[in-house]
């Protein structure tokens, strides 16, 4: 679609690992994005304070709460890469996305979102992408169902040395999703 308007995605990682196979393929999708699609990190999940009412009472809402929800609203989409963590999402993810939720002007309502996992385990993180998922019904973001992208047994697939994503395979399944991602948005 060379006349389509460009679309900026921003992605959030779940891992807070220095050598996290997720903040690779994160990485990766810049490179691997359609034509007219470009995309940015988001900060750190582990920027964000540990949610807490009373701080959101008496202090208010915390920059990089608010400059992240701000990031996402002049969003095209968001895409989410995480591991799994005990059959659910890391927990510096679910309190990123605890602070955001707070915020009048609900930054995910309407806006669509992709998810990826990658795990050295046989299941790829399916189980926090469910989790992702019943959160996202709530708050009324868009989630795209198709195609997934759930990287079983990563550490076959990322180049320790360089962190680059190795396997072609994973690399199409990904540059798929993304572009299915772009026609959604577009809609």
């Amino acid at each position: 679609m060379p006349d389509a308007k460009p679309l900026e995605f921003v992605v959030m990682v779940g891992s807070l690992r220095r050598s996290s196979y997720n903040a690779a393929v994160a990485r990766a999708l810049p490179a691997l994005a359609p034509e007219g699609v470009s995309i940015r990190p988001l900060p750190s999940v582990g920027e964000f304070p540990l949610y807490n009412f009373d701080v959101q009472e008496e202090k208010g809402f915390p920059p990089i709460v608010t400059e992240t929800a701000d990031a996402i609203r002049k969003s095209d989409g968001v895409i989410f890469v995480t591991p799994e963590y005990n059959h659910t999402i890391p927990g510096g993810l679910k309190n990123a996305i605890d602070w955001i939720s707070r915020l009048p002007n609900q930054p995910f309502a309407g806006k669509p979102v992709a998810i990826e996992s990658a795990s050295p385990g046989p299941f790829g993180g399916l189980r926090a992408q469910l989790h992702l998922r019943h959160m996202f019904v709530y708050l009324d973001a868009r989630a795209l169902n198709k195609p997934e992208v759930i990287i079983p047994h990563v550490n076959a697939k990322v180049d320790p040395a360089t962190g680059e994503i190795t396997d072609a395979a994973t690399r199409g399944f990904i540059a798929d999703q993304l572009k299915a991602l772009a026609a959604f948005a577009r809609r």
